[in-house]
């Protein structure tokens, strides 16, 4: 890709995105300003938290938990989603396994996404070592939207809930440049503004973290650097896997 700008990922023939993560504010460090295009352009989207983020201050769990689905809810107004899920596995040891993909599965099923947004499951990050949480819920997102279009993997969502298998087209995870991204999105403008606000609203959260930088001063350098690599002034970067695309021999 050296020398290459990377295209924009296809949005004009999706109806449905549906984001799976562990934790409120996984999607407000850049991904949401890409979910604030989509909104304004009449995308639906939808997310599913695994957990109410209990272990992530120093409150007593129940108080940290409904303070922080609250400031979810907040950030989901500011970038137009409607349609948020939040589960009570719990925060800090979220267990990669059946009842993880069973859930994931049920929602992918309930929503009927044309993509599916998980996060990566890699050890290491340019950031350092990723977060339990995260890996097993990007794991899991995985093999949840292979098992939502198998009528026979978790068939009583089918036979006692009403549900259909469903296939999404794409997958995809936020990307950083030089990470093997595939598509960007551009968010220069109106986009940007509401990813940082979208940060801006887990107050609580990022207040009991010490040194956090504010979300105007960092989130607009990452997706500089990730515009580059779209020849825009701003973008999230993605590796999007076309799940209906032929096999390449």
């Amino acid at each position: 890709m050296a020398g290459m700008t990377l295209p924009a990922f296809p949005e004009e023939s999706i109806q449905r995105v549906l984001c799976v993560v562990a934790h409120p504010d996984d999607m407000e460090y850049g991904t949401s300003a890409a979910v604030a295009r989509w909104t304004a352009r009449g995308i639906e989207v939808g997310y599913l938290l695994l957990t109410r983020g209990e272990a992530g201050m120093p409150n007593p769990p129940e108080e940290t938990a409904r303070l922080r689905v609250a400031e979810q809810q907040a950030a989901c107004a500011v970038v137009g989603v409607k349609h948020l899920t939040v589960l009570e596995h719990p925060d800090g040891v979220l267990v990669y396994g059946l009842d993880l993909r069973r859930d994931i599965c049920r929602e992918i099923r309930r929503f009927k996404p044309d993509v599916v947004l998980g996060t990566g499951y890699e050890i290491e990050t340019p950031f350092g070592f990723d977060q339990a949480d995260h890996r097993a819920a990007g794991l899991a997102t995985l093999d949840a939207v292979r098992d939502a279009g198998n009528r026979w993997v978790f068939p009583e969502q089918i036979d006692d809930e009403d549900l259909e298998p469903h296939s999404a087209r794409w997958y995809i995870v936020p990307g950083l440049p030089g990470s093997g991204a595939t598509h960007g999105v551009d968010i220069t403008g109106e986009p940007l503004r509401r990813g940082v606000a979208s940060l801006e609203a887990h107050a609580a959260y990022l207040a009991a973290l010490p040194g956090h930088p504010a979300p105007a001063d960092f989130i607009p350098k990452f997706t500089a650097m990730s515009g580059e690599a779209m020849g825009v002034e701003h973008a999230v970067l993605l590796r999007a896997h076309d799940l209906q695309a032929p096999p390449e021999f």
